[in-house]
């Protein structure tokens, strides 16, 4: 016997294309993060939107890359396919048409790939050690005495950084330390010069500099001995290396990164201009609260003087026989307000007397006793007037109500005679019925020969 219970098949979850698209996109971007990636450019397209499309291959596989306007306005060099390179990117999906690709963020020559490796190694070693940490770092001063510059005596950034210092703090002297800022020499080169300076303590700030590069050309600055040499230091540096966009392991070690040499003199010294404007600010707020102080003290002084001329003996004498002649008058006037009152409350006891008579009490208690006559004969009056009005209006309701009232007013009362049913529908009459039918006066009784629904 075949049972009666159904079993329905299992719910399906059926995706589109676009959703199937979307979500590999969400779990390509949730698992991945920023990677490097080499390998050799071909496929290159350059489309007028500024964009770059093209292939990133190695002898077994290759995988399609996307990068937008604004990266490749940051790039140093122009692509072309063969070329050897080393990418920044994250992997996602093209939805469109379903393509995996890279999206890239930063690209460089291939040959620097090994470099840029062993730096951001280094870079995070040194972090989780915490060499970069903020609160490590040695504020700098203020107003030095002496500013010492570690860099080649011979290239571009002393002469900026001079020229800057001379135009904002001419009198400051400035020690060069001399060393080589690339090649094979200038990472101990840097290393000896920043133990030097905190050998000899004859400045009280550090500026660590050179112009732009490659990476190779940097790597001296990305040294860990240097990093540890500056790290080390009991005197605050500043790390001026390359251009804007360049940075370095001695950026990140020192006490403040500048982005280029002139800036590293502009964050060393305080402005002559601004520093003169200063003095004049505060020299303006001195005075001010010098004259102000002095018209203070002025009213104090004049304060005083008016307290020791009210403190005088003839003022202090004149003062009390004036206070003398107002508490004698003081004590007239609370005399006369004394016997005043007294003669008040003995008026009052003498009326109170009067009232407390018996002949008073009984001409009060017959006033009150007439008073409360009428007002009963006055609530009997109106509550029977009321009574009777309440009485007719009950009369006229229950006439209202009234059927004959209502026969009255030509209206009839029909029954079916054989069960004495009130017909209110010609529906429910058949002819052959006999009705009867009262009026005001008097009853009709008919047979019924037809009938008309409404």
């Amino acid at each position: 016997m075949p049972s009666s219970t159904s079993i329905s098949a299992p719910q399906r979850d059926i995706f589109s294309v676009s959703r199937l698209n979307s979500e590999v996109r969400a779990v390509l971007d949730a698992s991945f993060p920023l990677l490097w990636v080499e390998g050799e450019i071909s496929n290159l397209a350059r489309p007028s939107s500024g964009h770059i499309y093209f292939s990133l291959k190695d002898p077994h596989s290759q995988v399609r890359c996307a990068m937008f306007r604004m990266k490749r306005q940051r790039l140093r060099f122009e692509p072309e396919n063969g070329m050897q390179v080393l990418v920044r990117a994250r992997p996602n999906l093209y939805e469109a048409r379903g393509d995996f690709q890279l999206s890239i963020e930063h690209m460089e020559p291939g040959g620097e790939g090994l470099l840029r490796q062993a730096f951001e190694e280094l870079k995070q070693r040194l972090d989780q050690e915490g060499l970069f940490d903020s609160g490590q770092k040695r504020p700098l001063p203020q107003f030095p005495h002496q500013i010492g510059v570690i860099t080649s005596p011979s290239g571009a950034a002393i002469r900026d950084v001079i020229s800057v210092l001379k135009r904002r703090l001419p009198t400051i002297p400035v020690v060069i330390y001399p060393v080589q800022v690339q090649g094979d020499r200038s990472a101990v080169d840097i290393n000896q010069a920043v133990q030097l300076a905190n050998r000899r303590s004859e400045c009280d700030l550090l500026i660590l500099t050179r112009g732009g590069g490659s990476l190779e050309d940097l790597m001296a600055f990305n040294d860990e001995q240097v990093a540890r040499a500056i790290a080390a230091s009991e005197i605050p540096i500043i790390s001026a290396i390359g251009h804007e966009i360049d940075f370095t392991i001695a950026d990140f070690v020192a006490d403040q990164r500048a982005p280029t040499p002139s800036a590293a003199a502009e964050l060393a010294t305080p402005d002559r201009r601004e520093l003169s404007e200063k003095i004049s600010r505060l020299y303006r707020h001195l005075y001010s609260q010098v004259t102000r102080q002095q018209q203070t003290q002025g009213v104090g002084i004049n304060n005083l003087q008016q307290r020791l001329r009210l403190l005088h003996p003839g003022v202090q004498l004149g003062q009390r026989q004036q206070r003398v002649d107002e508490l004698e008058q003081r004590l007239g006037l609370a005399l006369q307000a004394r016997m005043q009152q007294s003669r008040q409350q003995l008026d009052n006891l003498d009326a109170r007397l009067r009232f407390q008579s018996p002949g008073k009490q009984i001409a009060l208690l017959r006033q009150k006793s007439e008073e409360l006559t009428r007002r009963i004969h006055f609530a009997v009056s109106n509550l029977r007037r009321v009574q009777k009005q309440r009485l007719a209006a009950a009369i006229g309701n229950m006439n209202a109500l009234s059927p004959l009232a209502t026969l009255e007013r030509g209206y009839s009362i029909t029954t079916r005679v054989s069960d004495g049913t009130i017909m209110d529908d010609a529906a429910t009459i058949s002819v052959g019925d006999y009705i009867e039918t009262k009026l005001a006066r008097g009853t009709i009784r008919s047979l019924v020969e037809s009938s008309e629904k409404s």
